[in-house]
C-alpha cells in the first residue's frame, strides 16, 4: 500500500545523503546521491562508530574502490533502516513513540491511520495490533540518484581504465551489487553507454512474477524525451517503472530549461498519452525479452508518473494528484528546513530561513555549464571570491568528480579548477581585449564554483567530520520556492502542511506554482535575449521565437485551465488569471524585441 502521496527527491550531494536512515522506517521514500563516494565512505565510518558496527576502510588503492564504497554504504543504510523498522513494529505493552509518529505523519484521510486509531482507542488488544502492524506497515523506498553525464573517465598509473570504471558506471555497479530493493533515478539526460551497461545486472530485469528488484526511474522534463528513453531501455529488455517529471526551471539544483514548455501542458501530455507510452514500450520489451529467452510479462508492468518542482501548498499538491493523475509529488526545497529529514549544517539552515526572492537566483556557477539554482552569500562563493582577490582563482579540485573538460588538456579537468582557470586566463591575456571585454570574459571564467565539494560539505559540518581536504565552504541549491518558507520545521509540521492539515507554514504572498514557473521562464528568455542582442544569429533568433511561442501556448493553456476548473484554487483564481494577463502582455513586448533583433 502506498502510504504517502509525496516523496523527498535528491538534493545536492550531501543534503539527502542519509535521509533514508531518518525517514525510511516511517514509510517515506527518499533519494541518496551517488556522486561522492568519498563522502559516502566518511559517513559509513561515522555510522559504524555510532552503532558499534565493524568498519574496514575501503581505500582508493583497492581495485574498484568507488563501486565497493557505494555498495557498502547502501548495504549499511539498508541494514540500519530495516533494524529501525523492526524496532518500530516490536511493541510490547504500549506503542513506541516512533510507531506513533509513523501514523501521526499520515494524512487524517488515510484508511490505515483510521484503522490504527480505532484499534488503539479503547480496549488495547496487543495481539490484534501486532497482527495489523505486521500485515500493513511498510518502509519507505531507499532510492538512489545518478547524474548520467557526470561519468568521468578514470586512470590507473596514467593508463585509462575501461568505460565500466567511469564514475557513473561504477556508481551504477555499486548500486546494482547492493542488497537494496528500490529504484535508481537517472537524471541530467541520456547516456546510451551507461544505459546499455545496465543490461549486465540481473536485478534490473523482471522476474517470473513480473517483479523488478531494482527499478529504473527517469527524471525528464518533456514527453518526447521520456518516449525516446523509454524505448531505448525497452530495446535492451529493461522497463522504466517511473517517469519523474521536473519543472525545467522552478526547481532546486541544476535547471534544465525546456524550449519554453511549461509544467502544466507537459503534465497534461503525459496524462493523455500515458497508455500510449506504456503500450509502445511494452510491445518492444516483449519482443526483446522473448529473443533473450527471458520471462515476458503477460501485461505491461506498473508505470508511475510523478512530478516535482516548485510545489508549495496542499492545494497544489492535491491538484497535481487529481487533475493530472500523478502518482506522487516531490517536495524538495521545503525539506531543507526539516532537520529530522535532511542534513544541513546550522549556518546554512539559518541562511535558508532568511532567504527572500532576491537572494535566490539562477546562476552560472556550475562547472557542468548548466544553469544552477543558488543562494547569494553562500560560503562556497565567499571562499571563491577570497581566492580571486588573492589572484589565485579556482579550486584545488580535491575530488575531481566533474573533471570533464578536455578543451585544454588530454585528460579532463574541471572548469572550476585552478588549473583550468589559470590556462584560460593566460589564453585571455593574449587576446588583447579592451578592459571592459577582458573583465567580462574574466568574470565568466572565474564564476565557476567547486560544487562537487560544496554540495557535500554541509553533511561533514553537521556531523563534525574532518573538512581538511574539502574546506568549510558550502554550496546550497534551493529552488525559488525557498523564499516562501521561513521557519525550521518538524517532520510532523511539514507533512501536516503537505496534507492541508495546518496553516501558517508558508507566506501569504507566494504565487501559484504554475505562475511562478512562467515568470521564471519569461525572465530566463529576457536574459538570454539581452546576452546575445549584439551578436545574434538567425539560428538564435529562431530559437527565441520558438521559445516565446511555446510560452504563449502555455499561457493560453493556463487561461483555459483556470477558467474551467472547479473546486480548486477558488480563493486565488482571480489573482492567477490577473497574473496570466500580465505575463501575456510581457510576452507580447518580448515578441516585439525579438523581431527588432
Amino acid at each position: 500500500m502506498k502510504l504517502h502521496s509525496f516523496h523527498i527527491p535528491v538534493m545536492g550531494i550531501g543534503f539527502t545523503i542519509d535521509t533514508p536512515i531518518k525517514v525510511s522506517h516511517l514509510g517515506i521514500d527518499s533519494v541518496i546521491s551517488l556522486v561522492d563516494d568519498i563522502l559516502l565512505e566518511k559517513l559509513r565510518k561515522m555510522y559504524c562508530s555510532t552503532f558499534e558496527l565493524p568498519y574496514k576502510e575501503i581505500t582508493d588503492s583497492i581495485d574498484d574502490f568507488r563501486a565497493k564504497r557505494i555498495t557498502s554504504y547502501l548495504d549499511l543504510v539498508n541494514n540500519l533502516t530495516e533494524k529501525k523498522f523492526k524496532q518500530l513494529k516490536n511493541i510490547t505493552t504500549e506503542c513506541s513513540n516512533e510507531l506513533k509518529q509513523y501514523f501521526n505523519i499520515l494524512p487524517d484521510t488515510s484508511a490505515l491511520k483510521q484503522k490504527f486509531n480505532a484499534l488503539t482507542s479503547n480496549d488495547f488488544n496487543l495481539n490484534q495490533i501486532k497482527d495489523f502492524i505486521e500485515s500493513n506497515l511498510s518502509m519507505g523506498s531507499i532510492d538512489v540518484n545518478i547524474m548520467t553525464k557526470v561519468d568521468k573517465e578514470n586512470y590507473k598509473k596514467k593508463e585509462k581504465l575501461p568505460s565500466e570504471y567511469n564514475d557513473a558506471h561504477a556508481a551504477l555497479r555499486g548500486y546494482a551489487n547492493s542488497n537494496l530493493s528500490s529504484s535508481i533515478i537517472l537524471s541530467a539526460g541520456m547516456n546510451p553507454r551507461l544505459y546499455s551497461y545496465m543490461e549486465n545486472f540481473e536485478d534490473f530485469y523482471p522476474n517470473e512474477k513480473g517483479e523488478i528488484k531494482k527499478k529504473i526511474v527517469l527524471k525528464v522534463s518533456d514527453y518526447r524525451s521520456a518516449l525516446i528513453q523509454g524505448k531505448f531501455f525497452a530495446k535492451k529488455g529493461l522497463w522504466v517503472s517511473e517517469y519523474r517529471i521536473e519543472s525545467g526551471l522552478n526547481c532546486g539544483g541544476h535547471a534544465f530549461a525546456t524550449d519554453g514548455y511549461l509544467l502544466g501542458p507537459i503534465l497534461a501530455q503525459f496524462r493523455d498519452h500515458k497508455e500510449e507510452l506504456i503500450s509502445e514500450t511494452y510491445k518492444i520489451i516483449s519482443e526483446v525479452l522473448e529473443r533473450k529467452n527471458r520471462t515476458v510479462p503477460k501485461s505491461p508492468l506498473p508505470t508511475k508518473i510523478t512530478a516535482q518542482g516548485g510545489v508549495g501548498t496542499a492545494e497544489e499538491h492535491q491538484f497535481l494528484l487529481d487533475h493530472y493523475n500523478i502518482d506522487s509529488v516531490g517536495w524538495g526545497t521545503p525539506f531543507l528546513l526539516v532537520p529530522e529529514a535532511t542534513t544541513v549544517d546550522d549556518d546554512t539552515l539559518n541562511k535558508l530561513t532568511k532567504a527572500k526572492e532576491e537572494d535566490l537566483y539562477l546562476s552560472d556557477i556550475s562547472p557542468l555549464g548548466i544553469p544552477f539554482n543558488s543562494i547569494k552569500g553562500n560560503t562556497k562563493d565567499e571562499e571563491k571570491m577570497a581566492l580571486i582577490k588573492k589572484d589565485r582563482p579556482g579550486s584545488s579540485c580535491p575530488k575531481k568528480f566533474v573533471a570533464l573538460n578536455k578543451e585544454l588538456t588530454e585528460k579532463g579537468i574541471c572548469t572550476a579548477s585552478r588549473q583550468y582557470q589559470h590556462l584560460k586566463i593566460k589564453e585571455l591575456k593574449e587576446k588583447e581585449l579592451s578592459t571592459a571585454e577582458y573583465d567580462q570574459e574574466y568574470q565568466k571564467i572565474t564564476e565557476k564554483s567547486c560544487t562537487c565539494v560544496g554540495l557535500g560539505t554541509s553533511a561533514l559540518l553537521k556531523y563534525n567530520l574532518d573538512t581538511k581536504i574539502e574546506g568549510k565552504g558550502v554550496s546550497v541549491c534551493p529552488g525559488p520556492n525557498m523564499a516562501y518558507f521561513s521557519n525550521v520545521m518538524s517532520l510532523k509540521e511539514i507533512t501536516s502542511h503537505i496534507y492541508g492539515e495546518s496553516k501558517g507554514v508558508i507566506t501569504d504572498d507566494r504565487p501559484n506554482m504554475f505562475i511562478k514557473e512562467l515568470a521564471i521562464y519569461i525572465e530566463y528568455l529576457k536574459n538570454k535575449v539581452e546576452e546575445t542582442k549584439e551578436t545574434i544569429s538567425d539560428k538564435q533568433k529562431k530559437y527565441f521565437s520558438t521559445f516565446a511561442n511555446n510560452l504563449k501556448d502555455g499561457v493560453s493553456y493556463y487561461e483555459n485551465l483556470f477558467q474551467k476548473i472547479e473546486n480548486s484554487f477558488d480563493s486565488s483564481k482571480s489573482q492567477i488569471i490577473n497574473d496570466l494577463k500580465q505575463s501575456k502582455n510581457t510576452l507580447a513586448q518580448m515578441y516585439v524585441k525579438i523581431k527588432e533583433l
